[in-house]
């Protein structure tokens, strides 16, 4: 289109081109990159049992793929870790979403870092979205003082759709940092409320922080995350709110005796702190060593971690039927026209799933 500023009757303008937009196409980028090699099964165990967190991230990695063709090697590098795993204390922590799980975590890590020594590992567990099936894993980014420090490791991953708080690998990924030599392992569930028993079957002590002000007596009675918790914390007691805390903290005392006694022998205990100020931690950590000593002494943390073992054997079990269901070749070709005919309302959704589980089982047969 023609500028009327260019016309001679306008002698004293001037229209300029503008600036040469750049190319969206960085320059510097190179064509032929170089592709990052990829570690062997024993090139991986080695670098995981010497502590390298690089080789550790990678095997972590390669454990969470869901590529059937990394199936078989990811399995080879747990079990060659295997026997270098258990010297550990696993502590998964819950709650509902805001009550400061990341910000506690990294006041409780470097806590027991400065008392105590050794090594720790955090598992953070975000959630995915329904939509997008994406996650933030932007757990890392709260816990400033465990970024930084040398002894640290700390992994987000996306539960991916899985139930009970935690990841579909998170269960391998404890088995690999125990043999990279964390003697301290913290699971962050993603904070879903009353359906941690996923979490629960795979640590030692489970943590639920809680908040004042989450309801009355009857909403800490009710069968759930309550039931399986071996220690109550209440987070934010500072300030204004140190009185709500303690009004909520004996609410929960009270709510605990209308529960059996575990199998454990244990009471739980409940204990009031703050995450963003660092107070009563200690005490916290105090809570965790004495039930960790008194079960050891009853035989049933043996018998705690026998149980999870068998558990997750089942689960195992249960994950590869699934698959092997969903990657054979005559049901995925059959999924799809097995659910038109469920939209067309020609036949029922257990009609639909059953004839699809008698066509896998006729294929095994044969």
């Amino acid at each position: 289109m023609e500028h009327p500023e260019n016309s001679s009757e306008y002698a004293g303008l001037q229209v300029n081109s503008g600036v040469e937009q750049p190319s969206i196409v960085n320059p510097y980028l190179k064509r032929n990159r170089v592709r990052k090699r990829v570690l062997s099964v024993g090139e991986l165990v080695e670098g995981i049992v010497k502590g390298d967190v690089t080789v550790l991230s990678q095997a972590v990695t390669l454990i969470e793929s869901t590529n059937p063709e990394h199936y078989a090697k990811a399995q080879e590098v747990i079990d060659r870790c295997l026997p270098y795993s258990g010297n550990s204390i696993r502590v998964g922590i819950s709650g509902v979403p805001g009550a400061g799980k990341s910000t506690s975590i990294d006041e409780f890590g470097i806590h027991i870092l400065r008392e105590k020594g050794g090594r720790l590992a955090v598992l953070a567990i975000d959630p995915s979205s329904e939509r997008t099936k994406g996650s933030i894993l932007g757990d890392k980014t709260r816990m400033e003082k465990l970024a930084v420090h040398p002894d640290s490791f700390i992994r987000p991953s996306p539960s991916a759709g899985s139930l009970g708080g935690v990841a579909r690998k998170t269960r391998e990924t404890i088995i690999l940092c125990e043999a990279a030599g964390f003697d301290k392992i913290f699971v962050e569930t993603v904070g879903v409320g009353q359906s941690e028993t996923a979490c629960h079957s795979m640590v030692d002590f489970f943590l639920l922080i809680q908040v004042a002000g989450t309801g009355d007596e009857l909403q800490g009675i009710k069968r759930g995350i309550m039931e399986i918790s071996d220690g109550i914390v209440i987070n934010k007691c500072d300030g204004d709110n140190v009185d709500r805390c303690h009004m909520a903290a004996t609410n929960f005392r009270n709510a605990l005796h209308f529960f059996p006694m575990p199998d454990s022998g244990w009471m739980p205990k409940v204990l009031c702190y703050s995450g963003f100020y660092g107070t009563g931690i200690k005490e916290i950590w105090d809570m965790i060593y004495q039930y960790l000593d008194f079960v050891k002494a009853n035989g049933y943390f043996e018998y705690r971690r026998n149980e999870q073992s068998k558990y997750w054997m089942y689960e195992s079990i249960n994950e590869h039927l699934k698959n092997n269901f969903y990657n054979n070749t005559l049901i995925q070709g059959q999924l799809q026209l097995a659910e038109q005919k469920v939209l067309a309302g020609q036949k029922t959704s257990f009609m639909a799933a059953q004839d699809l589980l008698n066509l896998y089982f006729d294929t095994l047969k044969s």
